[in-house]
């Protein structure tokens, strides 16, 4: 099976600038972008799996979606503030590219915003046209996700890792789990996990602080499997550690 993060015909990675490996970026950004990847490639079909009128079902699917949409719009946030002006200012050769990413940020931020009025309005009525609405402006989103987060990982991560430090790159992420309550991370942990393979799984664990790793074991494990079955009934809910 081909690697997802495989570049297409046409697309050419940044110039990677001499020196050694400072740190580990493209490896995290993977597994981040795999639960991406996977959140908006079953965003449509939630929402189209939810019955017309059911207000209900439509409010908590509604809620998780746009935790998604949070979760997505902070890890942008991050990157734009901490990664790439680093990049830019470090690898000159990778402007070009350094362009294109935050020009198709800003493209995911604008898909977001005009997500947000049609699922707050979805979650209140649960009435077709809205739910048609939302399912295709997911569908879109996903679409541009599915060229955004491959390119960035085969294009331009190989460069970062070459110019930013292990403490800046954990700085990208530290600033998303700044911007969210704990017991949300702790129960979304399970998505993390289980959208990645194993030996990944067990690696992201094992950097994972102590406390929250007691925490998931305690509460975050069940929170986990509660919401996929909620979110799924009937689907075989997948593993994690």
């Amino acid at each position: 099976m081909t690697d997802f993060f495989t570049a297409q015909p046409g697309e050419t990675a940044a110039p990677l600038p001499p020196g050694p490996i400072l740190c580990t970026g493209t490896v995290g950004m993977r597994r981040v972008h795999r639960f991406f990847l996977w959140a908006y490639d079953e965003a449509p079909g939630l929402v189209r799996s939810t019955p017309i009128g059911d207000t209900d079902r439509a409010a908590y699917v509604g809620e998780v979606l746009g935790n998604f949409d949070s979760v997505l719009h902070i890890h942008h946030e991050g990157e734009d503030l901490l990664m790439y002006p680093q990049l830019a200012g470090r690898a000159p050769g990778c402007a070009l590219h350094v362009a294109q990413m935050l020009e198709q940020h800003r493209q995911v931020g604008q898909r977001l915003e005009h997500i947000e009025p049609v699922r707050r309005r979805w979650m209140e009525t649960a009435d077709a046209a809205a739910g048609e609405e939302l399912a295709e402006r997911y569908e879109d989103l996903s679409a541009l996700l599915k060229v955004h987060l491959r390119r960035e990982v085969t294009e331009v991560m190989p460069v970062v890792d070459r110019v930013l430090s292990e403490k800046e790159m954990d700085a990208v992420g530290q600033h998303g789990i700044e911007q969210f309550d704990k017991k949300f991370l702790v129960g979304y942990l399970g998505m993390m996990m289980a959208t990645n393979p194993l030996d990944d799984r067990k690696a992201f664990f094992k950097e994972i602080p102590a406390p929250v790793r007691l925490a998931y074991r305690l509460v975050g494990r069940r929170m986990y499997r509660r919401q996929y079955s909620s979110l799924f009934p009937g689907r075989e809910i997948p593993e994690t550690l």
